[in-house]
């Protein structure tokens, strides 16, 4: 196996051990965030009816226009976004799943902004 794919299969089983423990309801949705090179994806989702309750991306129309990068200032941007849409929503606590990756950098930074919006984690 080359290193690239030992690297993806390393995150995979990552990705699957932290969601064994992260469930969503429909009171705590979880929050899921994505990171790639370009964009940032996050979506609250309600696991026990297995539907998306809340769902943002800096792909959609109005967040493009911002030119919001997957930074610490954009994942803080785009965490302030996504935080507002969740309290609009009615939604007050949220179960954090961070897909893997280290609660540090971007990930942090978009967590914090989501709590500055007034959503418990």
């Amino acid at each position: 196996m080359n290193k690239t794919l030992k690297k993806i299969d390393l995150a995979q089983k990552r990705r699957w051990r932290i969601r064994k423990k992260v469930i969503g309801t429909a009171k705590r949705p979880r929050l899921a965030v994505k990171f790639t090179h370009l964009h940032i994806y996050a979506q609250a989702i309600d696991d026990a009816a297995g539907r998306t309750l809340i769902a943002g991306a800096t792909t959609q129309k109005e967040l493009r226009e911002q030119k919001i990068r997957p930074n610490k200032i954009g994942a803080d941007s785009f965490g302030k976004i996504v935080g507002e849409k969740i309290k609009a929503a009615g939604i007050n606590a949220v179960v954090f799943d961070r897909a893997g990756r280290q609660y540090h950098g971007t990930v942090k930074a978009f967590a914090d902004a989501v709590r500055a919006a007034g959503v418990q984690f």
